[in-house]
């Protein structure tokens, strides 16, 4: 058993062990408030699990004990022919095996003719270097918008988020997945004099908020604006001899490989956890971006006050809090990153307050609340210590879309896909929940959206429930599977 499997399984059974806990004292009779209702709940709850039905077969299995194999013997061969590198022995995924490989069902995209992917290899402002892909179709216009994408932290290698890259590739995005520095196959440690600036990650915070406009600079980069990293914040160094250095070697990327097919007006920042923070706050205060979906969750426009940032002392206006400006659409789940059942009835709009202040401040925002759904609805983790919902994912990469072709792409009929009732009577989800309900929204969070439609506004606070306006014609025919979308022609 890996490493990475061991702590897994272990981190399941304590979490589970504590649930279980918890839920028998409920319905044993334990104290509880006079709505809720604990036999309710021990199914919402059961949900968390339903994602296994997919991975849990012994085909999946047999391919993802191979594909994890495979990525851990190219890792370690990457390291070894690029010994500068220090990500072996460093992170939890670095090996790309287990719980780190993300869906396997995607790895053969290029190979099968679903579209186009080219790895690439850039040093951010701390002299870290940092991996990734780019992801398009051959097919398509000469000119499209982009998407760039920021992990979660610890367990979120950018395998986890090839669902939604590939997905917004074939809506017709250029996409940019990365791991930030301290994950997955990116360097754990800077250049000197700045080898501790972003490390460790977690306690750092800034490769979630600096680094995301690290990559945004590198997918904007051209032959004529080659890529070149920011000064770092701790020394004020330029780390640019390692950049071309690294380039001169054939080992990093001058620029972005896809960089014809971009149009570098229209752009969106998508961002999980961690990354959800980073792009919250980036997403605002860089003005070449047009709009952001937060993936658990939406925060302020700030490095303050939420997740720990630190400050960046040779750029210390990087870090001042930016005005909100820009539409924001996020997500998240009926549970956080450990499941817990409910005790009692949540306050129903603790996970809209910032969706809440974008409205406040007149900016189109929403917040969509999966029910049974946890933290990891955003990233695809093949093992049973981070449950998932069966369809949630799906919804994820559906309104995801949607959000960034109304105000990236600017295409008038993603108001249909974003006003659709289809995730309110989902035929899937209907036949794996405990009582048949086809309803992706949670019933003890209310949803919400608030967005202007042609002349008018569309705001409705309870999207479970639905609001006039709303319609099954989405113009999406059958039922929707990002699978199914990443796994068809390029064409």
């Amino acid at each position: 058993m890996t490493i990475s499997r061991r702590r897994t399984t272990f981190a399941r059974r304590l979490s589970t062990a504590a649930a279980l806990a918890a839920l028998g004292a409920l319905i044993a009779g334990g104290p509880a408030a006079s709505a809720f209702d604990p036999a309710t709940e021990a199914k919402n709850f059961s949900k968390t699990q339903e994602r296994e039905t997919i991975w849990g077969t012994a085909q999946y299995q047999a391919q993802l004990r191979q594909q994890g194999a495979e990525n851990a013997a190219t890792a370690i061969a990457t390291q070894a022919a690029d010994p500068e590198r220090n990500f072996i022995g460093y992170h939890l995924c670095a090996t790309g095996d287990d719980g780190c490989a993300g869906d396997v069902r995607l790895y053969d995209w290029e190979e099968k003719g679903h579209g186009i992917v080219e790895p690439v290899l850039f040093t951010a402002r701390s002299g870290a270097t940092i991996s990734g892909h780019v992801w398009a179709t051959k097919s398509g216009p000469s000119k499209r918008p982009g998407v760039v994408i920021t992990n979660g932290s610890v367990q979120a290698p950018e395998q986890l988020y090839w669902f939604a890259a590939q997905t917004l590739a074939k809506a017709g995005y250029v996409v940019l997945t990365s791991d930030p520095q301290g994950q997955g196959q990116s360097d754990e440690r800077g250049e000197a004099p700045d080898e501790d600036e972003g490390s460790p990650a977690q306690t750092d915070g800034r490769p979630f908020y600096d680094g995301t406009r690290d990559a945004l600079d590198f997918f904007l980069s051209t032959p004529s604006n080659v890529y070149k990293p920011r000064i770092s914040c701790d020394s004020g160094t330029s780390h640019a001899p390692k950049q071309n250095r690294r380039v001169l070697a054939g080992l990093n990327a001058a620029y972005n490989p896809f960089w014809k097919m971009l149009n570098p007006q229209r752009i969106g920042l998508a961002g999980h956890s961690f990354g959800a923070a980073g792009v919250s706050y980036i997403g605002q205060k860089d003005p070449r971006v047009s709009a952001i979906v937060a993936w658990d969750n939406l925060g302020r426009p700030g490095t303050s006050g939420g997740l720990p940032v630190k400050p960046c002392p040779f750029d210390p206006d990087s870090h001042a809090d930016a005005p909100i400006t820009k539409p924001a659409l996020g997500m998240s789940a009926d549970y956080g990153l450990t499941p817990t059942p409910f005790t009692a009835d949540p306050d129903p709009l603790a996970k809209s307050q910032s969706s809440l202040a974008y409205s406040a401040a007149g900016v189109d925002t929403g917040e969509l609340i999966i029910r049974g759904g946890t933290h990891y609805e955003f990233s695809f983790i093949p093992n049973p210590g981070f449950g998932g919902t069966l369809r949630g994912i799906d919804q994820v990469a559906w309104y995801t879309n949607a959000w960034f072709d109304k105000y990236v792409k600017r295409d008038s009929s993603a108001d249909k896909r974003l006003l659709t009732t289809r995730w309110q009577n989902d035929a899937a989800e209907a036949a794996i929940d405990p009582d048949h309900d086809g309803n992706l929204f949670s019933f003890y969070y209310r949803s919400r959206l608030d967005i202007k439609r042609g002349s008018g506004r569309f705001k409705c606070e309870d999207i479970r429930t639905g609001c006039a306006g709303m319609s099954p014609n989405d113009g999406w025919t059958g039922s929707y599977s990002y699978l199914d979308v990443a796994n068809s022609p390029d064409q």
